[in-house]
């Protein structure tokens, strides 16, 4: 398990971070520099010193997969107040996007952080578009002043595994 406290997690939830599956998560636009590990890898994503910065533009394109089908309940972006994220979309089960295909296809869900958010305070997603999750993409269109350098301190997904039946567990009844 992470090392969140209890409050910062919403009630009947887990961080998934545990369920993400790392040789599969990608980063488009990042600072070679400040890159996505710093804003979520447990340990690096509680050091306020490390950040994922975004590199030509403000904009960021992230890909998770998970390890497992996620329900996806709620989410947590830290940054700081001037080039924190502002907007950010959400898009389940949708792989292969880039910048020139993102807007193409209609989000899951979008979110317009505020100082609140951005200091942790997590925001609920549409939970009914995300019941069935094996991928998340999280587009940061913009960032609070406009500038060209989005920071993000740490993202924090919330939500459930579902639970699924182990074909291979069953045995076959046999007719008598």
């Amino acid at each position: 398990m992470s090392a969140e406290s209890a409050s910062d997690i919403p009630k009947g939830q887990v961080d998934l971070l545990d369920f993400i599956d790392w040789s599969g998560v990608e980063c488009l636009n990042q600072s070679s520099s400040h890159s996505l590990p710093n804003a979520l890898k447990q340990g690096y994503r509680e050091d306020a010193g490390l950040n994922l910065e975004s590199d030509a533009d403000e904009q960021l394109l992230i890909y998770i997969p998970f390890n497992q089908v996620v329900k996806l309940h709620s989410f947590a972006i830290k940054g700081p107040e001037e080039e924190g994220p502002k907007t950010v979309k959400f898009f389940s089960n949708k792989e292969h996007m880039c910048f020139s295909n993102v807007n193409d296809f209609p989000p899951s869900d979008i979110a317009e952080l505020t100082e609140e958010n951005l200091k942790g305070k997590p925001v609920v997603l549409k939970y009914v578009k995300f019941q069935n999750v094996r991928s998340l993409t999280i587009f940061i269109e913009d960032n609070q002043s406009g500038s060209e350098l989005t920071k993000v301190q740490k993202i924090a997904l919330y939500g459930s595994t579902v639970e699924t039946t182990d074909m291979k567990g069953l045995k076959k009844i046999e007719d008598h």
